[in-house]
C-alpha cells in the first residue's frame, strides 16, 4: 500500500497522466495491462452495473466498499476511489468514509460539494470545508482530492466561486482540486494559475476538442473520464441490441477481443499482464 501511494503522490508531482475511471476488476485489469499508471473508480459506472442511476444515493457505502476493493485488489498500480459526498453529511461521516477507502485499498480519493438540499447546488463553504478537514484527519498516506461542481452548475461566476473553493479546499489539507465542467483551455490555465495544488479535470461528460497535449499545456495535472467508459461500453449494447432487433445483423461482434485471448488475459495476474509486450 505504501508503494503505491508513494507512485500515485508522485505522479502529482510534475506532469499530467491520464487516470481511466474503472467500474469492476475487469474494466481495472484492461486499462492496467495497457500501461496507465493509475486508475479511478467511477461510482457512476458502478451503479449502472447495479442497474440503478447514479446520483440516487442507491449505492450504500458498504457496498460502494466492496467495488472498490475488487478493483483495488485487481491491479497493481494505484486506485483512487470516487467517494461522492462522503456517505454522510457530517464531517465524521466524510472521515469513517476515507478510512473505510484506505481499508478497502485506495491510496486516494475524491469528496465532493455538491448538494441538491442548498439553493446553489453546492454545501455552504464552510460546511465542505469541514468535512474536507476531516478527511484529511484519517491521515497523510492518502491523495485527498476535493472536488467542487461550480462550473458544472454553470453561471457567470462559476469559474470564480471554483477558485475561491479550491483555495479553501488546499488550506483545509486537500491535495489536489478537482473541477469538472470545464471544457476550455484558457479557464483551466486560469485555474491553474490561481489554485497552488495539482489540478484534475474530466473529459467525456460532454463533446470536446481538448486533447492530452492541450491539457498539459493547459496545465492540468490529471486527466479522469468519470463514468464515460461505462456509458460507452452500454452505448454499444444498445446499439448492438437495436441492430440485432431492427436488422437481424451482428455486426457489432467484429470488434469484440475473441473469448480464448481474454481467458488467457484474465488467467495471469496484473503485473504479469503489465509486463507482456
Amino acid at each position: 500500500m505504501t508503494g503505491k501511494f508513494a507512485a500515485f503522490r508522485a505522479l502529482h508531482d510534475g506532469g499530467c497522466f491520464l487516470m481511466p475511471n474503472a467500474w469492476d476488476a475487469g474494466s481495472a485489469r484492461i486499462p492496467s495491462a495497457q500501461g496507465f499508471l493509475a486508475l479511478g473508480t467511477t461510482s457512476a459506472g458502478i451503479a449502472f452495473s447495479r442497474g440503478v442511476p447514479d446520483g440516487a444515493h442507491l449505492i450504500g457505502r458498504s457496498e460502494m466498499m466492496d467495488a472498490i476493493h475488487r478493483i483495488a485488489s485487481a491491479v497493481s498500480i494505484p486506485v483512487s476511489a470516487d467517494l461522492e459526498s462522503g456517505f454522510g453529511a457530517e464531517p465524521i461521516n466524510v472521515a469513517d468514509t476515507v478510512r473505510q477507502a484506505i481499508q478497502a485499498g485506495a491510496v486516494g480519493g475524491n469528496i465532493e460539494d455538491a448538494s441538491a438540499e442548498h439553493p446553489s447546488g453546492l454545501l455552504e463553504l464552510a460546511r465542505a470545508v469541514d468535512r474536507i478537514r476531516a478527511a484529511r484527519s484519517v491521515g497523510t498516506g492518502f491523495v485527498l482530492t476535493a472536488r467542487t461542481d461550480a462550473c458544472l452548475l454553470r453561471g457567470t461566476e462559476a469559474l470564480s466561486t471554483a477558485i475561491a473553493r479550491c483555495h479553501a479546499f488546499v488550506d483545509a489539507g486537500a491535495d489536489c482540486v478537482f473541477v469538472p465542467g470545464l471544457t476550455q483551455a484558457q479557464d483551466i490555465t486560469i485555474l491553474v494559475t490561481e489554485v497552488k495544488a495539482p489540478v484534475s479535470v474530466v473529459m467525456g461528460l460532454a463533446r470536446s476538442a481538448l486533447t492530452v497535449a492541450d491539457l498539459r499545456q493547459a496545465g492540468a495535472r490529471r486527466v479522469s473520464v468519470g463514468g464515460s467508459l461505462a456509458r460507452a461500453c452500454l452505448g454499444l449494447l444498445r446499439r448492438a441490441g437495436r441492430q440485432m432487433l431492427e436488422e437481424g445483423r451482428f455486426d457489432y461482434a467484429d470488434g469484440q477481443i475473441p473469448d480464448a485471448e481474454l481467458c488467457a488475459f484474465f488467467a495471469v495476474d496484473d503485473v504479469t499482464a503489465r509486463n507482456r509486450p
